[in-house]
């Protein structure tokens, strides 16, 4: 295990001197993830006195996370599998490092129950939920099971994931096409196929359960109703290990490319007050009977009024920042102090959440091949900032972003009194963003706030495909509009050097009385015969 001691910052050595904690949570805590939630949960750590410890793989040796931290440490090649996986690596990082407690941020081992256990197994603190609740909640069909126990509604499917292609015809039946096939054993769009006939039903289990087997290590696989035209509301809970649990609000995630979220915004347009409380109340009712504690998110579906438990996120979410931006809560000041065995310290009724929030995710992708990564190296980088703007980054001038890990680069979130100013601000800071180096998503995330449909607030998970739809449909009508222009410059030139022609010819019989203008008319409508 190597050990990369930093070079002293700017500010540095003054920071770790300048502590106003008495008297921390934990001595040091390690975060075994990598990017901008890993320097996301350093700058609370810092804040608090906490002393952090970073891991990076051969790839991230330059990366800004490392050196955001108070140490790092090494911890295999640049494939997750070969390093941000890799359990014992991590461990021996932590207990080189003297940490305390482990924080895994969100993605890679975040919702693994073995990987916590290995962590309170090696005498760690593991700042998330408990390994049962983990594993309750990552069972897909029986997270169902206990929503429908305590009354909240699930989409209509199987309890079980099926065990042939002949239980998957019987149920694809049942319930009604279209139907969604679904990986039992976990989530992120991953094992996810729909299926419109039954014609398609069995090359899609194939491959739904290759997929899942693939990801998650299962190709367990359940199905559901599938939703045409849904909302995705989801809810941000917290909850301690003495009997508190509150939601903080809920998250719009409708804005999503192959089931994954591209912008969130916070409070969603499509809840009134009074169905805002029945999610909420059902989002606690299934932390309280999975015994949940910590930050976790309930994820619901919203059609025609109605809404259905989809499934529980048991990890801090990507787009928490807008619960922060909108409550002025501190979510991983909560998720450590919960770790650390401290209640909540606050009630429902002391969270009062103002104004709207919204955050958009920079990807390195190319919209126009279909999302595709664009890695590369970062030759420059201008953040936007200004009133109500926060920017979440692992990325700076030099950054390589590779195939290796997710092509997020940033989190850009804006904050507004109301939406119609959320929206305008947020539009703003991308026009002000500049990158270069890699393509970027930024000019298409403008193309989605400026659509009406989501300008009106009435969108739903559709939106990007519609907008796509849209985007090819003005492309073939500027191909038109391009071709019949060529077209039409291309009959001007030929009519043109005709009666250039006749006008001549015309000339040298003594004939130049008819206009060029009438003779263009007549040699066009010659050409047309």
């Amino acid at each position: 295990m190597e050990q990369v001691l930093q070079p002293p910052k700017p500010g540095s050595q003054s920071r770790a001197r300048i502590v106003f904690v008495k008297d921390p949570l934990f001595s040091k805590v390690l975060v075994a993830n990598r990017g901008e939630i890993a320097i996301r949960i350093f700058r609370t750590c810092h804040e608090l006195g906490i002393e952090t410890v970073a891991v990076y793989s051969e790839a991230d040796s330059r990366a800004p996370h490392v050196w955001s931290a108070g140490e790092a440490y090494l911890i295999g090649p640049a494939p997750a599998r070969q390093s941000y996986l890799v359990t014992g690596n991590i461990l021996d990082a932590a207990k080189l490092s003297g940490a305390e407690a482990v924080h895994p941020g969100y993605g890679f081992l975040a919702e693994n129950p073995e990987f916590a256990e290995a962590v309170t197994d090696a005498g760690l603190v593991w700042i998330g939920p408990p390994p049962g609740p983990m594993r309750l909640l990552g069972d897909k069909t029986a997270a169902r099971k206990m929503a429908e126990a305590n009354e909240v509604p699930v989409v209509p499917g199987t309890d079980q994931p099926v065990r042939d292609l002949e239980e998957a015809i019987e149920a694809a039946g049942n319930i009604g096409y279209p139907v969604l096939l679904k990986a039992a054993a976990g989530g992120g769009g991953k094992g996810m196929r729909v299926v419109e006939s039954r014609g398609e039903l069995e090359d899609s289990l194939k491959l739904a359960r290759s997929e899942a087997g693939s990801a998650f290590g299962d190709e367990s696989v359940f199905i559901e109703k599938y939703l045409v035209r849904p909302r995705h509301v989801e809810f941000q809970i917290m909850a301690d290990s003495h009997g508190g649990c509150v939601w903080l609000g809920d998250r719009e995630c409708s804005v999503q490319r192959r089931y994954q979220k591209i912008i969130e915004e916070t409070p969603s347009p499509a809840l009134d007050h009074q169905l805002r409380q029945r999610m909420g109340a059902a989002a606690v009712r299934i932390a309280a009977a999975a015994d949940y504690r910590g930050a976790g998110t309930v994820e619901f579906l919203l059609e025609k009024g109605e809404f259905y438990f989809l499934e529980v996120n048991a990890r801090l979410q990507v787009e928490h920042p807008v619960t922060e931006m909108v409550t002025g809560r501190d979510l991983v000041s909560d998720q450590l102090r919960i770790a650390a065995g401290h209640p909540l310290g606050y009630s429902q009724e002391e969270i009062e959440p103002s104004g709207n929030s919204i955050e958009v995710r920079i990807y390195a992708e190319d919209p126009d091949n279909n999302f595709f990564p664009s890695p590369g190296l970062i030759d420059h980088i201008e953040a936007p900032s200004g009133p109500g703007i926060r920017h979440d980054s692992g990325i700076t001038v030099g950054s390589r972003v590779t195939l290796h890990y997710d092509p997020l680069i940033a989190k850009l979130v804006a904050w507004a009194p109301d939406r119609t100013a959320m929206i305008n601000r947020i539009n703003r800071a991308l026009e002000e963003y500049q990158i270069t180096g890699v393509t970027t998503i930024i000019p298409f995330l403008r193309e989605i706030l400026a659509f009406e449909a989501f300008q009106s607030g009435e969108y739903n998970t559709q939106i990007v495909s519609e907008m796509m739809e849209r985007r090819e449909s003005a492309g073939e009508d500027m191909d038109q509009s391009v071709f019949l222009a060529a077209v039409a410059t291309a009959l001007f030139h030929d009519s043109k050097q005709s009666s250039i022609a006749v006008i001549n010819r015309r000339k040298s019989e003594g004939r130049t009385r008819e206009s060029g203008w009438v003779l263009k008319g007549r040699e066009l409508r010659e050409w047309r015969k």
